[in-house]
Protein backbone atom coordinates (compact mmCIF):
# COMPACT_ATOMS: atom_id res chain seq x y z
CA UNK A 1 0.00 0.00 0.00
CA UNK A 2 2.86 2.43 0.85
CA UNK A 3 4.79 1.84 -2.92
CA UNK A 4 1.59 2.12 -4.33
CA UNK A 5 0.73 5.67 -2.53
CA UNK A 6 4.55 6.77 -3.20
CA UNK A 7 3.94 5.90 -6.71
CA UNK A 8 0.72 7.90 -7.22
CA UNK A 9 2.36 10.44 -5.21
CA UNK A 10 5.36 10.99 -7.89
CA UNK A 11 2.49 10.35 -10.86
CA UNK A 12 0.47 13.24 -9.87
CA UNK A 13 3.88 15.77 -9.36
CA UNK A 14 4.64 14.72 -13.13
CA UNK A 15 1.27 15.15 -14.59
CA UNK A 16 1.31 18.56 -13.01
CA UNK A 17 5.32 19.31 -14.38
CA UNK A 18 4.29 18.01 -17.28
CA UNK A 19 1.52 20.71 -18.60
CA UNK A 20 2.52 23.78 -17.15
CA UNK A 21 2.67 26.29 -19.87
CA UNK A 22 6.28 26.41 -21.79
CA UNK A 23 8.58 29.19 -20.71
CA UNK A 24 11.90 30.35 -23.40
CA UNK A 25 14.80 28.61 -24.37
CA UNK A 26 17.98 29.40 -26.80
CA UNK A 27 18.27 27.44 -29.62
CA UNK A 28 21.17 25.57 -30.09
CA UNK A 29 22.33 27.35 -33.55
CA UNK A 30 22.61 30.39 -31.03
CA UNK A 31 24.95 28.37 -28.41
CA UNK A 32 26.66 27.04 -30.91
CA UNK A 33 27.13 30.91 -32.78
CA UNK A 34 27.78 33.17 -29.54
CA UNK A 35 31.61 33.38 -28.34
CA UNK A 36 29.76 33.80 -24.95
CA UNK A 37 26.45 32.23 -25.36
CA UNK A 38 24.13 33.37 -22.20
CA UNK A 39 22.04 30.66 -21.38
CA UNK A 40 18.64 31.61 -20.73
CA UNK A 41 16.90 30.98 -16.78
CA UNK A 42 13.16 29.62 -17.08
CA UNK A 43 10.72 31.41 -16.03
CA UNK A 44 11.08 31.88 -12.15
CA UNK A 45 7.08 31.52 -12.23
CA UNK A 46 7.30 28.31 -13.49
CA UNK A 47 9.93 26.83 -12.65
CA UNK A 48 9.33 23.13 -13.88
CA UNK A 49 7.35 24.72 -17.37
CA UNK A 50 6.83 22.13 -19.94
CA UNK A 51 3.57 22.79 -21.47
CA UNK A 52 2.04 19.17 -22.98
CA UNK A 53 -1.33 18.82 -23.64
CA UNK A 54 -2.97 15.40 -22.59
CA UNK A 55 -5.80 15.50 -24.84
CA UNK A 56 -7.39 12.33 -25.36
CA UNK A 57 -5.03 9.94 -22.78
CA UNK A 58 -3.98 9.88 -19.28
CA UNK A 59 -0.75 8.39 -17.50
CA UNK A 60 -0.68 5.58 -14.91
CA UNK A 61 0.45 2.67 -13.51
CA UNK A 62 -0.09 -0.75 -15.62
CA UNK A 63 -0.17 -2.98 -11.78
CA UNK A 64 1.37 -5.95 -11.02
CA UNK A 65 4.75 -3.70 -10.65
CA UNK A 66 4.53 -3.23 -14.61
CA UNK A 67 5.30 0.65 -14.15
CA UNK A 68 3.47 3.17 -16.09
CA UNK A 69 1.45 3.00 -19.64
CA UNK A 70 -0.56 5.58 -21.33
CA UNK A 71 -4.55 4.81 -21.22
CA UNK A 72 -7.32 6.56 -23.36
CA UNK A 73 -9.73 9.10 -21.36
CA UNK A 74 -13.32 7.54 -21.37
CA UNK A 75 -13.69 10.23 -23.99
CA UNK A 76 -11.62 12.78 -26.33
CA UNK A 77 -11.19 16.20 -24.89
CA UNK A 78 -12.33 19.47 -26.09
CA UNK A 79 -9.72 20.35 -29.01
CA UNK A 80 -8.92 16.27 -30.06
CA UNK A 81 -8.93 16.08 -33.48
CA UNK A 82 -7.76 13.63 -36.01
CA UNK A 83 -6.93 11.49 -33.33
CA UNK A 84 -4.77 13.29 -31.44
CA UNK A 85 -4.35 12.72 -28.19
CA UNK A 86 -0.65 13.98 -26.57
CA UNK A 87 1.21 16.65 -27.76
CA UNK A 88 4.50 17.18 -26.09
CA UNK A 89 6.57 20.25 -26.84
CA UNK A 90 10.13 19.22 -29.05
CA UNK A 91 11.55 22.23 -26.39
CA UNK A 92 10.81 19.48 -23.64
CA UNK A 93 12.64 16.45 -25.08
CA UNK A 94 16.43 15.61 -23.56
CA UNK A 95 18.60 15.89 -26.51
CA UNK A 96 22.45 16.76 -26.85
CA UNK A 97 20.50 19.90 -27.51
CA UNK A 98 19.05 20.49 -24.68
CA UNK A 99 22.14 19.49 -22.65
CA UNK A 100 24.35 22.02 -24.06
CA UNK A 101 21.87 24.67 -23.25
CA UNK A 102 21.68 24.10 -19.32
CA UNK A 103 22.38 26.38 -16.98
CA UNK A 104 24.67 24.56 -14.92
CA UNK A 105 26.17 21.55 -16.78
CA UNK A 106 25.88 23.42 -20.57
CA UNK A 107 29.45 25.25 -20.85
CA UNK A 108 31.20 22.29 -19.71
CA UNK A 109 29.25 19.69 -21.74
CA UNK A 110 29.76 22.24 -24.21
CA UNK A 111 33.71 21.62 -24.62
CA UNK A 112 33.57 18.11 -23.58
CA UNK A 113 31.51 17.55 -27.41
CA UNK A 114 33.73 20.10 -28.89
CA UNK A 115 36.85 18.46 -27.68
CA UNK A 116 35.70 15.05 -28.91
CA UNK A 117 35.93 13.86 -25.30
CA UNK A 118 32.00 12.38 -25.42
CA UNK A 119 29.50 11.55 -28.18
CA UNK A 120 25.97 12.67 -28.35
CA UNK A 121 24.46 9.26 -26.85
CA UNK A 122 26.76 9.42 -23.84
CA UNK A 123 26.28 13.00 -23.18
CA UNK A 124 22.56 12.77 -22.89
CA UNK A 125 23.91 9.42 -20.50
CA UNK A 126 25.99 12.13 -18.31
CA UNK A 127 23.34 14.52 -18.26
CA UNK A 128 20.66 12.06 -16.93
CA UNK A 129 23.08 10.90 -14.43
CA UNK A 130 24.02 14.24 -12.87
CA UNK A 131 20.47 15.27 -12.93
CA UNK A 132 19.64 12.05 -11.11
CA UNK A 133 21.39 13.10 -8.18
CA UNK A 134 20.64 16.47 -8.14
CA UNK A 135 18.37 17.20 -5.65
CA UNK A 136 17.22 20.73 -7.07
CA UNK A 137 16.94 19.33 -10.36
CA UNK A 138 13.84 20.61 -12.87
CA UNK A 139 13.54 16.94 -14.23
CA UNK A 140 12.91 15.56 -10.46
CA UNK A 141 9.20 15.21 -11.59
CA UNK A 142 10.22 13.24 -14.47
CA UNK A 143 12.82 11.26 -13.61
CA UNK A 144 11.08 10.26 -10.30
CA UNK A 145 8.69 8.57 -12.69
CA UNK A 146 11.63 6.13 -14.58
CA UNK A 147 12.33 2.90 -13.74
CA UNK A 148 15.48 1.95 -11.09
CA UNK A 149 15.72 -1.44 -12.36
CA UNK A 150 15.39 -3.06 -16.05
CA UNK A 151 14.57 -6.64 -16.65
CA UNK A 152 17.63 -6.26 -19.64
CA UNK A 153 20.36 -8.84 -19.64
CA UNK A 154 22.86 -6.66 -18.04
CA UNK A 155 21.59 -6.36 -14.97
CA UNK A 156 21.13 -9.89 -14.94
CA UNK A 157 22.63 -11.30 -11.54
CA UNK A 158 25.08 -14.28 -12.10
CA UNK A 159 22.87 -16.58 -11.28
CA UNK A 160 20.24 -15.44 -14.02
CA UNK A 161 23.05 -14.66 -16.74
CA UNK A 162 24.27 -17.90 -16.21
CA UNK A 163 20.82 -19.27 -18.22
CA UNK A 164 21.97 -17.52 -20.66
CA UNK A 165 25.74 -19.94 -21.46
CA UNK A 166 25.73 -20.70 -24.93
CA UNK A 167 24.35 -18.32 -26.47
CA UNK A 168 25.26 -14.95 -28.34
CA UNK A 169 23.26 -13.11 -26.11
CA UNK A 170 25.78 -14.56 -22.98
CA UNK A 171 29.03 -13.32 -24.75
CA UNK A 172 27.83 -10.10 -25.72
CA UNK A 173 26.41 -9.28 -22.13
CA UNK A 174 29.03 -10.28 -20.53
CA UNK A 175 31.75 -8.40 -22.98
CA UNK A 176 29.42 -4.96 -22.62
CA UNK A 177 29.19 -5.52 -18.76
CA UNK A 178 33.47 -5.45 -18.48
CA UNK A 179 33.58 -2.35 -21.52
CA UNK A 180 30.76 -0.38 -19.33
CA UNK A 181 32.47 -0.87 -16.51
CA UNK A 182 36.30 0.09 -18.19
CA UNK A 183 34.15 3.72 -19.60
CA UNK A 184 32.98 4.18 -16.04
CA UNK A 185 36.62 3.87 -14.48
CA UNK A 186 38.43 5.94 -16.97
CA UNK A 187 35.83 8.69 -17.79
CA UNK A 188 32.23 8.85 -16.70
CA UNK A 189 32.49 8.83 -13.05
CA UNK A 190 35.20 11.52 -13.37
CA UNK A 191 32.97 13.59 -15.42
CA UNK A 192 29.49 13.08 -13.62
CA UNK A 193 31.19 14.11 -10.33
CA UNK A 194 32.74 17.44 -12.03
CA UNK A 195 29.17 18.06 -13.25
CA UNK A 196 27.82 17.52 -9.98
CA UNK A 197 30.56 19.90 -8.64
CA UNK A 198 28.79 22.93 -10.27
CA UNK A 199 26.05 22.45 -7.76
CA UNK A 200 27.01 22.64 -4.15
CA UNK A 201 23.28 20.61 -3.05
CA UNK A 202 25.25 17.55 -4.58
CA UNK A 203 28.95 18.00 -5.11
CA UNK A 204 28.99 15.49 -2.11
CA UNK A 205 27.27 12.85 -4.12
CA UNK A 206 29.04 9.51 -4.94
CA UNK A 207 28.65 8.31 -8.09
CA UNK A 208 28.57 4.56 -8.55
CA UNK A 209 28.84 2.24 -11.80
CA UNK A 210 24.82 1.52 -11.08
CA UNK A 211 24.22 4.85 -11.95
CA UNK A 212 25.82 4.25 -15.54
CA UNK A 213 23.65 0.70 -16.16
CA UNK A 214 21.05 2.99 -14.95
CA UNK A 215 21.39 5.50 -17.45
CA UNK A 216 22.78 3.42 -20.62
CA UNK A 217 19.20 1.29 -19.88
CA UNK A 218 16.90 4.71 -19.79
CA UNK A 219 18.58 5.83 -22.77
CA UNK A 220 18.44 2.36 -24.83
CA UNK A 221 14.52 1.36 -23.97
CA UNK A 222 12.94 5.22 -24.08
CA UNK A 223 15.20 7.13 -26.56
CA UNK A 224 13.17 8.34 -30.03
CA UNK A 225 15.16 8.91 -32.89
CA UNK A 226 13.40 12.28 -33.36
CA UNK A 227 13.25 14.56 -37.06
CA UNK A 228 13.76 17.52 -35.54
CA UNK A 229 12.15 20.65 -37.74
CA UNK A 230 15.57 22.80 -39.70
CA UNK A 231 13.52 25.62 -38.66
CA UNK A 232 13.57 24.74 -34.91
CA UNK A 233 17.46 24.21 -34.95
CA UNK A 234 18.63 26.79 -37.21
CA UNK A 235 16.28 29.70 -36.98
CA UNK A 236 17.71 31.80 -40.00
CA UNK A 237 20.89 32.06 -38.76
CA UNK A 238 24.63 31.35 -39.80
CA UNK A 239 24.11 31.34 -43.28
CA UNK A 240 21.84 30.59 -45.96
CA UNK A 241 19.73 26.97 -45.22
CA UNK A 242 18.40 26.55 -48.46
CA UNK A 243 22.66 25.68 -49.29
CA UNK A 244 23.14 23.57 -46.10
CA UNK A 245 24.14 20.02 -46.47
CA UNK A 246 23.58 17.44 -43.99
CA UNK A 247 26.96 17.54 -43.30
CA UNK A 248 27.31 21.39 -42.62
CA UNK A 249 25.05 20.02 -39.56
CA UNK A 250 27.26 17.58 -38.36
CA UNK A 251 30.30 20.09 -38.44
CA UNK A 252 28.17 22.60 -36.13
CA UNK A 253 28.02 19.67 -33.39
CA UNK A 254 24.76 18.12 -34.09
CA UNK A 255 24.25 14.48 -34.27
CA UNK A 256 23.57 13.01 -37.48
CA UNK A 257 21.27 11.14 -38.91
CA UNK A 258 20.60 7.72 -37.06
CA UNK A 259 18.55 4.72 -38.47
CA UNK A 260 15.02 3.94 -36.32
CA UNK A 261 13.04 1.10 -36.19
CA UNK A 262 9.72 3.62 -35.86
CA UNK A 263 8.20 5.25 -38.37
CA UNK A 264 8.21 9.29 -37.88
CA UNK A 265 6.60 11.78 -40.04
CA UNK A 266 6.31 15.19 -40.55
CA UNK A 267 2.65 16.41 -40.78
CA UNK A 268 3.64 19.63 -42.54
CA UNK A 269 5.63 18.81 -45.11
CA UNK A 270 4.64 19.30 -49.24
CA UNK A 271 5.78 16.12 -51.19
CA UNK A 272 6.03 18.14 -54.05
CA UNK A 273 7.53 21.36 -52.65
CA UNK A 274 9.55 20.73 -48.99
CA UNK A 275 11.10 24.04 -47.79
CA UNK A 276 13.99 23.99 -46.05
CA UNK A 277 11.77 25.00 -42.63
CA UNK A 278 10.17 21.37 -43.06
CA UNK A 279 13.57 19.43 -43.58
CA UNK A 280 13.93 17.47 -40.77
CA UNK A 281 17.40 16.56 -38.68
CA UNK A 282 17.52 13.23 -37.05
CA UNK A 283 18.61 13.84 -32.84
CA UNK A 284 18.32 11.04 -30.64
CA UNK A 285 16.75 12.08 -27.55
CA UNK A 286 13.54 11.15 -24.56
CA UNK A 287 10.58 12.55 -24.93
CA UNK A 288 8.42 12.71 -21.76
CA UNK A 289 5.25 11.79 -21.73
CA UNK A 290 5.45 9.90 -24.73
CA UNK A 291 8.11 7.60 -23.81
CA UNK A 292 5.80 5.97 -21.34
CA UNK A 293 3.97 4.10 -24.45
CA UNK A 294 4.89 0.39 -23.73
CA UNK A 295 5.33 -1.82 -26.85
CA UNK A 296 3.05 -4.42 -28.20
CA UNK A 297 3.88 -7.40 -31.00
CA UNK A 298 0.75 -6.95 -33.17
CA UNK A 299 -0.74 -3.44 -34.67
CA UNK A 300 0.17 -0.78 -32.19
CA UNK A 301 -2.75 1.49 -31.67
CA UNK A 302 -0.55 4.70 -31.97
CA UNK A 303 2.15 5.82 -33.99
CA UNK A 304 4.30 9.52 -33.21
CA UNK A 305 4.65 12.03 -35.47
CA UNK A 306 6.30 15.51 -35.61
CA UNK A 307 4.25 18.88 -36.23
CA UNK A 308 6.74 21.75 -37.26
CA UNK A 309 4.40 24.54 -37.34
CA UNK A 310 1.64 23.34 -36.19
CA UNK A 311 -0.93 22.36 -38.65
CA UNK A 312 -1.94 19.12 -36.70
CA UNK A 313 -2.05 19.93 -33.12
CA UNK A 314 -1.81 23.72 -32.95
CA UNK A 315 1.50 23.63 -31.00
CA UNK A 316 4.26 24.60 -33.46
CA UNK A 317 7.55 22.03 -33.10
CA UNK A 318 5.86 19.37 -30.95
CA UNK A 319 5.64 15.78 -31.24
CA UNK A 320 2.23 13.82 -30.76
CA UNK A 321 0.95 10.49 -30.00
CA UNK A 322 -1.88 9.72 -32.79
CA UNK A 323 -3.97 6.94 -32.88
CA UNK A 324 -3.93 4.40 -36.02
CA UNK A 325 -7.37 4.52 -35.48
CA UNK A 326 -9.50 6.13 -33.05
CA UNK A 327 -12.66 4.26 -33.52
CA UNK A 328 -11.33 0.81 -31.88
CA UNK A 329 -9.50 2.08 -29.16
CA UNK A 330 -12.03 1.56 -26.14
CA UNK A 331 -11.98 4.26 -23.22
CA UNK A 332 -9.49 2.93 -20.90
CA UNK A 333 -7.57 0.68 -22.80
CA UNK A 334 -3.52 0.99 -22.75
CA UNK A 335 -2.08 2.96 -25.72
CA UNK A 336 0.48 0.87 -27.50
CA UNK A 337 3.38 1.98 -29.75
CA UNK A 338 5.64 -0.80 -31.65
CA UNK A 339 9.59 -0.87 -31.09
CA UNK A 340 10.23 -2.12 -34.52
CA UNK A 341 10.33 -5.63 -35.32
CA UNK A 342 12.93 -7.39 -32.93
CA UNK A 343 13.78 -10.64 -32.21
CA UNK A 344 13.84 -11.74 -28.70
CA UNK A 345 18.09 -11.52 -28.23
CA UNK A 346 17.41 -7.84 -29.48
CA UNK A 347 14.79 -7.35 -27.14
CA UNK A 348 15.89 -9.09 -23.73
CA UNK A 349 19.48 -7.18 -24.28
CA UNK A 350 17.90 -3.55 -24.55
CA UNK A 351 14.41 -3.77 -22.84
CA UNK A 352 14.09 -6.52 -21.21
CA UNK A 353 11.45 -8.97 -21.95
CA UNK A 354 10.76 -11.19 -25.21
CA UNK A 355 7.92 -12.11 -27.56
CA UNK A 356 6.88 -16.25 -27.08
CA UNK A 357 7.38 -17.40 -30.44
CA UNK A 358 8.75 -14.04 -31.89
CA UNK A 359 7.78 -13.95 -35.84
CA UNK A 360 11.24 -11.80 -36.02
CA UNK A 361 13.28 -13.51 -34.05
CA UNK A 362 17.10 -14.58 -35.97
CA UNK A 363 19.72 -16.95 -35.55
CA UNK A 364 23.59 -15.47 -35.55
CA UNK A 365 26.27 -17.69 -36.75
CA UNK A 366 29.99 -16.92 -37.40
CA UNK A 367 33.00 -18.17 -38.50
CA UNK A 368 35.64 -17.27 -35.84
CA UNK A 369 38.64 -15.45 -36.34
CA UNK A 370 40.70 -17.27 -34.33
CA UNK A 371 39.89 -20.58 -36.23
CA UNK A 372 40.58 -18.77 -39.26
CA UNK A 373 44.12 -18.03 -38.37
CA UNK A 374 44.71 -21.48 -37.81
CA UNK A 375 43.27 -23.43 -41.31
CA UNK A 376 45.24 -24.70 -43.86
CA UNK A 377 46.54 -21.70 -46.50
CA UNK A 378 45.33 -18.98 -43.89
CA UNK A 379 47.20 -16.28 -45.25
CA UNK A 380 46.12 -16.79 -48.84
CA UNK A 381 42.56 -17.33 -47.60
CA UNK A 382 42.40 -14.03 -45.51
CA UNK A 383 43.66 -12.12 -48.02
CA UNK A 384 41.69 -13.11 -50.54
CA UNK A 385 38.42 -12.58 -47.78
CA UNK A 386 39.75 -8.86 -47.57
CA UNK A 387 39.52 -8.38 -51.16
CA UNK A 388 36.06 -10.15 -51.22
CA UNK A 389 35.31 -8.12 -47.74
CA UNK A 390 34.07 -11.58 -47.17
CA UNK A 391 31.53 -11.45 -43.90
CA UNK A 392 32.51 -13.92 -41.41
CA UNK A 393 28.82 -14.17 -39.84
CA UNK A 394 25.74 -14.93 -41.19
CA UNK A 395 22.26 -13.30 -39.90
CA UNK A 396 19.16 -15.76 -40.42
CA UNK A 397 15.81 -14.48 -39.79
CA UNK A 398 13.24 -16.54 -38.92
CA UNK A 399 11.16 -15.41 -41.97
CA UNK A 400 14.05 -17.08 -44.28
CA UNK A 401 12.56 -20.33 -43.24
CA UNK A 402 9.72 -19.80 -45.54
CA UNK A 403 11.83 -19.78 -48.66
CA UNK A 404 13.50 -23.13 -47.77
CA UNK A 405 12.61 -26.79 -48.29
CA UNK A 406 10.48 -27.27 -45.45
CA UNK A 407 8.71 -23.74 -45.22
CA UNK A 408 5.19 -22.81 -46.14
CA UNK A 409 6.58 -22.00 -49.62
CA UNK A 410 8.23 -25.11 -50.45
CA UNK A 411 5.75 -26.43 -52.84
CA UNK A 412 5.72 -22.91 -55.02
CA UNK A 413 6.88 -23.17 -58.46
CA UNK A 414 10.53 -24.02 -58.09
CA UNK A 415 11.37 -22.22 -61.44
CA UNK A 416 10.93 -18.67 -59.59
CA UNK A 417 13.56 -16.84 -59.77
CA UNK A 418 13.30 -13.90 -57.53
CA UNK A 419 15.63 -15.47 -55.03
CA UNK A 420 18.44 -16.82 -57.44
CA UNK A 421 21.87 -15.68 -56.43
CA UNK A 422 24.20 -13.76 -58.51
CA UNK A 423 26.27 -17.22 -59.14
CA UNK A 424 23.70 -18.21 -61.29
CA UNK A 425 25.17 -15.70 -64.06
CA UNK A 426 28.64 -16.29 -63.68
CA UNK A 427 30.32 -18.22 -66.43
CA UNK A 428 33.99 -19.03 -66.72
CA UNK A 429 34.63 -22.52 -68.43
CA UNK A 430 30.66 -23.23 -68.41
CA UNK A 431 32.21 -26.99 -66.90
CA UNK A 432 30.17 -26.50 -63.26
CA UNK A 433 26.21 -25.93 -63.03
CA UNK A 434 24.14 -24.00 -61.67
CA UNK A 435 22.69 -26.15 -59.01
CA UNK A 436 18.97 -27.05 -59.41
CA UNK A 437 18.24 -26.07 -55.23
CA UNK A 438 20.02 -22.72 -55.77
CA UNK A 439 16.60 -20.94 -55.51
CA UNK A 440 15.67 -22.21 -52.43
CA UNK A 441 19.09 -21.58 -50.83
CA UNK A 442 18.27 -19.81 -47.34
CA UNK A 443 21.58 -18.21 -46.43
CA UNK A 444 23.19 -15.29 -48.25
CA UNK A 445 25.77 -15.68 -50.88
CA UNK A 446 28.23 -13.45 -48.85
CA UNK A 447 28.31 -15.95 -46.05
CA UNK A 448 28.43 -19.19 -48.75
CA UNK A 449 31.05 -17.25 -50.55
CA UNK A 450 33.33 -16.90 -47.64
CA UNK A 451 32.86 -20.30 -46.60
CA UNK A 452 33.82 -21.76 -50.15
CA UNK A 453 37.08 -19.53 -49.39
CA UNK A 454 37.74 -21.06 -46.13
CA UNK A 455 37.34 -24.51 -47.26
CA UNK A 456 39.27 -24.44 -49.85
CA UNK A 457 41.86 -27.11 -50.68
CA UNK A 458 45.69 -26.41 -51.63
CA UNK A 459 44.86 -27.86 -55.48
CA UNK A 460 41.60 -26.15 -55.46
CA UNK A 461 43.52 -22.68 -54.20
CA UNK A 462 46.10 -23.51 -57.39
CA UNK A 463 43.50 -23.91 -59.70
CA UNK A 464 41.51 -20.76 -58.93
CA UNK A 465 45.01 -18.84 -59.18
CA UNK A 466 45.80 -20.80 -62.50
CA UNK A 467 42.09 -19.22 -63.74
CA UNK A 468 42.58 -15.21 -62.26
CA UNK A 469 46.23 -15.79 -63.75
CA UNK A 470 44.80 -15.98 -67.29
CA UNK A 471 42.58 -12.84 -66.68
CA UNK A 472 45.29 -10.78 -65.30
CA UNK A 473 48.16 -12.14 -68.12
CA UNK A 474 45.38 -11.80 -70.90
CA UNK A 475 44.00 -8.23 -70.11
CA UNK A 476 46.75 -6.88 -67.85
CA UNK A 477 44.74 -6.04 -64.72
CA UNK A 478 43.49 -7.29 -61.18
CA UNK A 479 40.59 -9.26 -61.48
CA UNK A 480 37.14 -8.11 -59.93
CA UNK A 481 35.98 -9.57 -56.78
CA UNK A 482 33.27 -10.85 -59.52
CA UNK A 483 35.87 -12.79 -61.35
CA UNK A 484 37.30 -13.77 -57.97
CA UNK A 485 34.12 -15.22 -56.67
CA UNK A 486 33.39 -16.89 -60.35
CA UNK A 487 36.52 -18.29 -60.25
CA UNK A 488 35.80 -19.78 -56.43
CA UNK A 489 32.48 -21.24 -57.26
CA UNK A 490 34.00 -22.92 -60.52
CA UNK A 491 36.35 -25.24 -58.83
CA UNK A 492 35.09 -25.89 -55.72
CA UNK A 493 30.90 -25.55 -56.23
CA UNK A 494 29.07 -25.85 -52.82
CA UNK A 495 29.99 -29.25 -51.35
CA UNK A 496 32.65 -27.75 -49.04
CA UNK A 497 30.73 -24.69 -48.27
CA UNK A 498 27.80 -26.43 -47.00
CA UNK A 499 29.88 -29.24 -44.99
CA UNK A 500 31.45 -26.27 -43.09
CA UNK A 501 28.16 -24.94 -42.51
CA UNK A 502 26.55 -27.93 -40.83
CA UNK A 503 29.86 -28.12 -38.55
CA UNK A 504 28.92 -24.67 -37.81
CA UNK A 505 25.38 -25.20 -36.81
CA UNK A 506 25.76 -28.39 -35.32
CA UNK A 507 28.73 -26.44 -33.04
CA UNK A 508 26.23 -23.93 -32.41
CA UNK A 509 23.53 -26.71 -31.49
CA UNK A 510 25.88 -27.97 -28.72
CA UNK A 511 26.75 -25.03 -27.40
CA UNK A 512 23.31 -24.07 -26.75
CA UNK A 513 22.39 -27.62 -25.56
CA UNK A 514 25.57 -27.90 -23.03
CA UNK A 515 24.22 -26.08 -19.64
CA UNK A 516 20.89 -25.74 -20.53
CA UNK A 517 19.62 -29.04 -22.15
CA UNK A 518 17.24 -29.57 -25.48
CA UNK A 519 14.91 -27.59 -26.99
CA UNK A 520 12.49 -30.07 -25.26
CA UNK A 521 14.04 -29.58 -22.03
CA UNK A 522 12.90 -25.84 -22.05
CA UNK A 523 9.64 -26.30 -23.37
CA UNK A 524 8.98 -28.60 -20.12
CA UNK A 525 10.51 -25.69 -17.71
CA UNK A 526 8.12 -23.17 -19.47
CA UNK A 527 4.90 -25.49 -18.88
CA UNK A 528 6.02 -25.92 -15.19
CA UNK A 529 6.95 -22.22 -15.00
CA UNK A 530 3.45 -21.08 -16.08
CA UNK A 531 1.43 -23.33 -14.20
CA UNK A 532 3.70 -22.67 -10.72
CA UNK A 533 3.34 -18.63 -11.47
CA UNK A 534 -0.30 -18.63 -12.16
CA UNK A 535 -0.78 -20.67 -9.11
CA UNK A 536 1.60 -17.94 -7.28
CA UNK A 537 -0.03 -15.10 -8.66
CA UNK A 538 -3.83 -16.30 -7.84
CA UNK A 539 -3.19 -17.04 -4.14
CA UNK A 540 -0.81 -13.68 -3.34
CA UNK A 541 2.13 -15.64 -2.38
CA UNK A 542 4.35 -14.79 -5.38
CA UNK A 543 6.18 -11.70 -4.07
CA UNK A 544 7.06 -8.56 -6.30
CA UNK A 545 11.14 -9.49 -6.09
CA UNK A 546 10.64 -13.37 -6.37
CA UNK A 547 8.11 -12.51 -9.28
CA UNK A 548 10.64 -10.71 -11.46
CA UNK A 549 13.57 -13.10 -10.60
CA UNK A 550 11.15 -15.67 -12.03
CA UNK A 551 10.17 -13.81 -14.63
CA UNK A 552 13.78 -13.17 -15.83
CA UNK A 553 14.45 -16.75 -15.99
CA UNK A 554 11.20 -17.10 -17.86
CA UNK A 555 12.49 -14.78 -20.57
CA UNK A 556 16.18 -16.50 -20.77
CA UNK A 557 14.60 -20.18 -21.16
CA UNK A 558 12.29 -18.28 -24.33
CA UNK A 559 15.33 -16.81 -25.78
CA UNK A 560 17.54 -20.03 -25.46
CA UNK A 561 14.03 -22.55 -26.49
CA UNK A 562 13.79 -19.77 -29.78
CA UNK A 563 17.34 -19.99 -30.74
CA UNK A 564 17.62 -23.93 -30.23
CA UNK A 565 14.59 -23.95 -32.51
CA UNK A 566 16.09 -21.67 -34.92
CA UNK A 567 19.20 -23.59 -35.30
CA UNK A 568 17.38 -27.10 -35.29
CA UNK A 569 15.63 -25.42 -38.35
CA UNK A 570 18.37 -24.17 -40.28
CA UNK A 571 20.47 -27.05 -39.72
CA UNK A 572 17.81 -29.08 -41.47
CA UNK A 573 17.97 -26.49 -44.25
CA UNK A 574 21.75 -26.81 -44.26
CA UNK A 575 21.93 -30.88 -43.99
CA UNK A 576 19.61 -30.90 -46.81
CA UNK A 577 21.35 -28.56 -49.05
CA UNK A 578 24.37 -30.73 -48.50
CA UNK A 579 22.50 -34.08 -49.62
CA UNK A 580 21.29 -32.39 -52.32
CA UNK A 581 25.23 -30.81 -53.31
CA UNK A 582 26.57 -34.40 -53.19
CA UNK A 583 24.04 -36.05 -55.45
CA UNK A 584 24.40 -33.36 -58.23
CA UNK A 585 28.17 -33.18 -57.67
CA UNK A 586 28.21 -37.06 -58.44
Amino acid sequence: MAAAAADEAKLESFLQWLQVAPSPFPSLLQLLCSQSPKVLNPDPSHPQANGADLRGCTIRACGAGKGFGVFSTAAPEPGARDGVVLVVPLDLAITPMRVLQDQLVGPRCRALYEEGGVDDRLLVMLFLMAERRRPGSLWKPYLDMLPTTFGSSLWFSEEELAELEGTTLYRATVIQRKSMQSLFDEKVKGLVEELLHVDDSASSTEVVFEDFLWANSIFWTRALNIPLPRSYVFPGLCGDQHTRTDDDVCDSGLPAHQETDVTAKDSTADENSRSSNTESIWVEGLVPGIDFCNHIDVKALATWEVDSVGNATGVPASMYLMLADKSSVEAGAEIYINYGNKGNEELLYLYGFVIDNNPDDYLMVHYPVEALRQIQSADIKMRLLEILKGALRCLLPRSLLDNGFFGIRSNEDKDNKKNISPISSYSWSGQRKVPSYLHKIVFSQDFMSTLRTIAMQDHELEQVASLLGEVGSSEDREPSDAEIQSAVWEVCGDQGALGLLVDLLRVKMAELEEGSGTEASDTQLLEEFDSIHSEDYASGKDENSKRKLKINNRSCIVYRRGQKQLTRLFLREAEYLLELSANEQT
